[in-house]
């Protein structure tokens, strides 16, 4: 891969990162400043479901950090962009779509097929 592409996708991922730690710092604000005292019961439930739906999609986003992380750290190792299972470059084009991703579309194709035959 090209430095330039490289240079493209880590600062493309910092910023995805930036944005994902702010999210998790206004969750946590919001979740110490909301400890609220709700007499009804249909209130609390509800004030309860969206901290579970909130602190839910800040778990999904944590371990998008951390895959954010090892391609950050696949970028400095000169891994970033080559399928973990055949060794290939993995296309600019997917790379785009999904830049945190470690498998090629041939690759990640098979995997997800392999998955659907477990689950039958």
């Amino acid at each position: 891969m090209e430095e330039k592409d490289l240079e493209f996708f880590r600062n493309l991922l910092i910023q995805w990162m930036e944005e994902l730690l702010d999210h998790a710092d206004e969750t946590v604000e919001g979740l110490l400043d909301s400890q609220e005292n709700l007499a009804d019961p249909l209130d609390r439930a509800t004030v309860e479901s969206d901290r579970i739906w909130t602190l839910r999609i800040r778990d999904r986003e944590s371990m998008l950090i951390k895959k954010i992380r090892q391609s950050l750290e696949d970028i400095e190792n000169g891994e970033y962009g080559i399928c973990e299972d055949c060794g290939e470059d993995i296309s600019i084009e997917r790379l785009k779509a999904r830049p945190v991703t470690s498998f090629c579309i041939r690759c990640k194709t098979i995997r997800e097929s392999k998955e659907k035959l477990t689950e039958i």
